[in-house]
């Protein structure tokens, strides 16, 4: 079992950076992270993901080339540095592990996550 706190939620003008933040509680940290947000009125979405090694990483292709996922094992954390915000990237992100270390297949599928966080709220105006 692992707890999932997000941080680092904000307002922030377009063209702006946030980094956010998730911190896991429990033994181990062996697990696949993402990131998925949820706009208002939406369906939940994949944002990006790492496996446990930090060696593979994935992008839903609106977030590629913007946003960078990281993993720092030894504190338990992962981040998630978002660049040139968008007013369509406003939304709550949500940090997720899965208990499938080196999730690949469905690694952007919502389902395939076991343990959520609370979210942060990101708000980007125009």
């Amino acid at each position: 079992q692992v707890q999932l706190v997000e941080s680092g939620g904000g307002l922030v003008q377009a063209g702006g950076s946030l980094r956010l933040s998730c911190t896991a509680s429990g033994r181990t940290f062996s697990y696949t992270m993402g990131w998925f947000r949820q706009a208002p009125g939406k369906e939940r979405e994949f944002v990006a993901a790492v496996i446990w090694s930090g060696l593979s990483t994935y992008y839903a292709d609106s977030m590629k080339g913007r946003f960078t996922i990281s993993r720092d094992n030894a504190k338990k954390m992962v981040y998630l540095q978002m660049n040139s915000l968008k007013p369509e990237d406003t939304a709550v992100y949500y940090c997720a592990a899965a208990d499938n270390r080196a999730l690949k297949v469905g690694v952007g599928v919502r389902q395939s996550y076991d343990y959520w966080g609370q979210g942060t709220h990101v708000t980007v105006t125009s």
